[in-house]
This record gives C-alpha cells, sequence and structure tokens, in this order.
C-alpha cells in the first residue's frame, strides 16, 4: 500500500520541516548521481537550506558544468551585456590602481625625504670617523678595510679575525694543549 500524495506547502513545526529536508535531500543528491551514472549524462545540483548552508553535487565537476551552461544559455546581445559588465569591472579596477600607484608614489616621497634627513646623520657620523675624533676616544684601533668605510656602495662588513697565538719558548703548556690555549688566549686587543 503507497502513501497518499502529500499537500505540497510549507511545514510550519520546524523540526518536522528540518527533518523533511534532509531526507529531500539526500534523496535528490542520490537521484542526481544516479541520473549521472546511469544514463552518462552531466548533472549538477546546488542547494542552499534555509539556513543558507551549501549542498552540491556535480558529475563533471560544478565549475565545468556551470561554464558549459553559461556557454549554452548566452545569446550574442546577452554576451555583449556581460562584455559591458566586464568592461566597466576592468576600468573601475584600473581606477583603483592608478589610485594606489599615487598613494605608493606619496609614500616613497616621505621615505625619500626621511632617507636624506637619515643622510645627513650619516655625513655626521663619516665626518668623525675620518676626523679620527672617534678614534681617539676609542680604546680599539680603526682598521678600515675601504679609505672611506661610509663612502662604499656595498653594505658595510664586519670583519672578525683570528689572531695567532705564539706560544712562548719557554712555556710550560704541552703541544696538545696549544690549540685549547690558541683558543682562550687568541684574542688580542
Amino acid at each position: 500500500m503507497g502513501r497518499g500524495r502529500v499537500e505540497l506547502k510549507r511545514i510550519e513545526n520546524k523540526i518536522n520541516r528540518q527533518v523533511t529536508f534532509s531526507k529531500r535531500r539526500n534523496g535528490l543528491l542520490k537521484k542526481a548521481y544516479e541520473l549521472s551514472v546511469l544514463c552518462d549524462a552531466e548533472v549538477a545540483l546546488i542547494i542552499f537550506s534555509s539556513r543558507g548552508k551549501l549542498y552540491e553535487f556535480g558529475s563533471s565537476g560544478m565549475s565545468k558544468t556551470l561554464e558549459r551552461y553559461q556557454r549554452c544559455c548566452f545569446t550574442p546581445q546577452d554576451n555583449s551585456l556581460e562584455r559591458e559588465t566586464q568592461t566597466q569591472i576592468m576600468i573601475e579596477q584600473m581606477e583603483d590602481l592608478r589610485k594606489k600607484e599615487r598613494e605608493l608614489g606619496d609614500l616613497n616621497k616621505q621615505l625619500k625625504i626621511k632617507l636624506e634627513a637619515e643622510g645627513q646623520n650619516l655625513k655626521t657620523i663619516q665626518g668623525l670617523w675620518s676626523s679620527g675624533a672617534a678614534a681617539e676616544t676609542s680604546n680599539f684601533p680603526l682598521h678600515p678595510s675601504h679609505p672611506h668605510p661610509m663612502d662604499c656602495d656595498h653594505e658595510p662588513v664586519l670583519q672578525i679575525g683570528y689572531h695567532h697565538f705564539v706560544q712562548a719558548e719557554g712555556s710550560s703548556v704541552p703541544k696538545s694543549m696549544a690549540g685549547e690555549t690558541n683558543f682562550i688566549h687568541g684574542w688580542v686587543i
């Protein structure tokens, strides 16, 4: 004995409505799958619940099927309208890019001004180094690798060297310990 016809109207009871949605959604997805397998059909099914949750089935991939649908359904007149819309979107994007380009130009100018101010400070430091004022107040000798260490085209490089330790002739340190002693006493200032 079969079921009677169900009256098609919105189910008022929230719980019953959700149960019916879930059952019928699963049945619809199953039928879409069966149709695609049995009849070798390209099927795409999109379902949004009342809460906005997405359920979908695509036998050949949703994007591929939707692109095929758009190619089949749009007439040449629709394509011209679509092209106009795309052109308008591209124009707006270009205007946004130009605006961002101007903003970047302004930022670039501000950075240039800051760098020039820093350059003045750098020149002051260079003057101290070249006059020897910094060397006189320092306990460390200045051994520049470049005539003017701050005037080079590349970044300054910190050069750390290992000073060889020569063991005194009368030293009581055995030869096997010389490397360790060299390491401990090798830093000469």
